[in-house]
C-alpha cells in the first residue's frame, strides 16, 4: 500500500509539507515547467499539484518518487529539510506561526503571504510572535508545572533505580584521560580535568551571589569563589561546571528540562568524586562484613555526607541489590529532595509532588533534630503503612538553615548496615492526619482561632496546598509554642 510519508525515513525529522511544496515549485520553475507540464508528467491534475506546492497535502511515497523523476533529482534532494531560499524560509515560518495555537488564541485573521509583503515585515511579525511565545513560556512556569515536572522526574529515576550507566561511562573516560585510577578525587585531579577539557580556573571575590560558578565558553575560563560558601565542597562547584560543559548543556527549554539537566550534571559530578569501580569495591566489602555505612563512604572519598548519600542511592540497588529511599528535609520539617524505589510512602500533594510537603514528625528525618549529639549518626526503625523501615540520618548546616539527610531501606535489608542494633523505634501512620498532622484536640480548641503564624518563604512557596490553615505551617508546633509561651494567668 502506498502511504503518506510524514517522517524522513533516515533521520526521523518531521517532513514539512510547506518546505517540500516550496522545493517542488522552485525546481519546476528552474526547469521552466508549467503546472500543466509537471502535472501531466506525474499524472495529476494541475489543481492537485497546486495544493501540493502550497503545502496543504502530504505526499505518498509513490508520488514523491514520480516527482523526483519528473524533476530530474534524487528523492533525497527532493526531501531536503532546508528551505529553497531565505524568502521561502520566512514565508514558511510565517505560515507555521499563523497555523499554531498561539496565533489562534489571538483571534486574528491570517495574513495572506504575498510577494508584496516585504522580508522586513515578515521578520517583524515573526519577532513579535517569538516574544509572545517567550512570555507565554515564562507564565507557564507555575508552581503546578514545577510540581508536575518534579513528580515525573522522580518516577523516571525510580524506573532506572537512580542509576545512569551512560554517565558512569562518561565519568570513567574522563578520569582515565587524566590518569586517575581510583580512590578519592583530589583538588589537583579536579584541576587536571579542567585543563584536559580546555579550561583555566580563576578564583574571584566578586562572583555573583546567585551563582556557584560562571563558565566563559568563549575564552575557556571557569570562575569560582575564593572561599567556600555554605559548607559545600569546593570541588563540587568545579565538577558541576565541567559536567555541564561535557554534557553540552544549554539554556533549558522548560522546567522539566532544567530539572533533567540539574540531575544529570549533579550525577556526573558525583560519579567523578566517587568513582564507580572504587565505590562498588568499597561497598561490597562493607556489605560482606555487614557494615554498610554512609559515613564510611563519606570518609573514604572525602566528600560531604549528602554527596555520599546520593552516591549510595546511585549504586545500592544496581550493585548491591538493596532498595533504598533518600530524603533531604529542612529543619522546618519540609521536604526538599526525595527518591525511593523501596515503596516508602512520602507525603505528597494531589499531583503526586513531594517537594515542600511536611514530613511526619516521627520519621528519623525529623527526630534527628531533637538529638543533642549532632556529630554521631542517628539510626531509627519506623513502622510505616507500607512496612517497617530502618533509616540513618545526619544533619548538615547550610546558609539556608539546617537540613537532615537520610537514607533508609526496608527491614529485610537492614542486616547489611551498621547501626541496625539501634533501640530507636517509632510508629507513623502518615498520611493519616490522625498521626501527627492534626494537633491534639485540647491545644486545637484553645489556639486554632487565636493564632496567626507567618510561614517561612520557602515553605509557603513550595507547599502545593495548605495542610492546615496556613500553607507550609505545622499547626501542632505553632500551638505548642503558644502554649509554652502563653503568660500564666492567676
Amino acid at each position: 500500500m502506498d502511504t503518506a510519508v510524514p517522517f524522513d525515513a533516515q533521520d526521523g525529522n518531521m517532513l514539512d509539507s510547506l518546505t517540500l511544496g516550496r522545493r517542488i515549485r522552485q525546481l519546476r520553475s528552474g526547469r521552466r515547467m508549467t503546472l500543466d507540464d509537471l502535472s501531466a508528467a506525474i499524472g495529476r491534475a494541475p489543481s492537485q499539484l497546486s495544493i501540493i506546492e502550497n503545502g496543504k497535502r502530504e505526499l505518498k511515497i509513490g508520488e514523491i518518487q514520480k516527482l523526483a523523476h519528473a524533476l530530474d533529482v534524487t528523492v533525497d534532494e527532493l526531501l531536503s529539510t532546508e528551505a529553497p531560499s531565505k524568502r521561502d524560509a520566512l514565508e514558511i515560518a510565517l505560515e507555521r506561526a499563523q497555523h499554531g495555537p498561539m496565533f489562534a488564541a489571538l483571534g486574528l485573521s491570517p495574513l495572506p503571504v504575498r510577494r508584496s509583503l516585504s522580508d522586513e515585515a515578515i521578520e517583524t511579525i515573526l519577532g513579535l510572535h517569538a516574544e509572545l511565545q517567550r512570555l507565554h513560556g515564562e507564565r507557564a512556569l507555575t508552581p503546578e508545572e514545577a510540581r508536575r515536572a518534579n513528580t515525573e522526574l522522580r518516577r523516571a529515576m525510580r524506573a532506572r533505580n537512580n542509576y545512569f550507566p551512560e554517565l558512569e561511562k562518561t565519568a570513567r573516560d574522563l578520569l582515565k584521560a587524566v590518569g586517575h585510577d581510583g580512590g578519592p578525587l583530589s583538588q589537583r585531579v579536579a584541576s587536571d580535568l579542567a585543563t584536559h577539557l580546555g579550561f583555566t580556573l580563576h578564583y574571584v571575590p566578586d562572583l555573583p551571589t546567585s551563582t556557584r560558578s560562571v563558565t566563559d565558553q568563549k575564552n575557556g575560563r571557569i570562575y569560582l569563589p575564593m572561599t567556600d560558601v555554605g559548607g559545600t565542597d569546593q570541588r563540587s562547584a568545579l565538577l558541576q561546571a565541567l559536567a555541564s560543559h561535557v554534557l553540552g548543556m544549554q539554556g533549558p527549554s522548560d522546567y522539566a528540562d532544567f530539572l533533567r539537566q540539574r540531575v544529570e550534571t549533579n550525577y556526573l559530578a558525583g560519579a567523578l568524586m566517587i568513582p564507580e569501580a572504587s565505590a562498588v569495591a568499597f561497598l561490597e566489602g562493607a556489605k560482606a562484613k555487614r557494615e554498610l555505612s554512609v559515613e564510611d563512604l563519606r570518609d573514604a572519598f572525602a566528600v560531604t555526607y549528602e554527596t555520599a548519600a546520593h552516591r549510595f542511592t546511585n549504586l545500592a540497588t544496581e550493585h548491591l541489590g538493596i532498595p533504598v529511599h533518600f530524603l533531604k528535609v529542612h529543619e522546618s520539617g519540609t521536604l526538599s529532595k526525595a527518591y525511593e524505589n523501596d515503596n516508602v510512602q512520602f507525603p505528597a500533594d494531589a499531583l503526586g509532588a513531594v517537594e515542600g510537603q511536611l514530613v511526619c514528625r516521627y520519621w528519623s528525618a525529623r527526630r534527628v533534630f531533637d538529638v543533642a549529639d549532632r556529630f554521631s549518626p542517628y539510626h531509627q526503625y519506623t513502622d510505616k503503612p507500607t512496612g517497617t523501615y530502618w533509616c540513618t540520618s545526619h544533619i548538615q548546616a547550610t546558609s539556608r538553615g539546617a537540613f537532615s539527610v537520610s537514607v533508609g531501606t526496608p527491614f529485610a535489608h537492614v542486616k547489611w548496615f551498621r547501626g541496625r542494633d539501634t533501640a530507636n523505634r517509632f510508629a507513623s501512620s502518615c498520611p493519616d492526619e490522625g498521626c501527627c498532622r492534626r494537633p491534639p484536640a485540647d491545644l486545637a480548641q484553645k489556639w486554632a482561632q487565636q493564632s496567626l503564624p507567618s510561614a517561612r518563604l520557602n515553605s509557603s512557596l513550595l507547599a502545593a496546598m495548605p495542610t492546615g490553615v496556613f500553607p507550609g505551617v505545622d499547626s501542632t508546633d505553632v500551638f505548642r509554642f503558644l502554649e509554652t509561651h502563653s503568660p500564666v494567668v492567676d
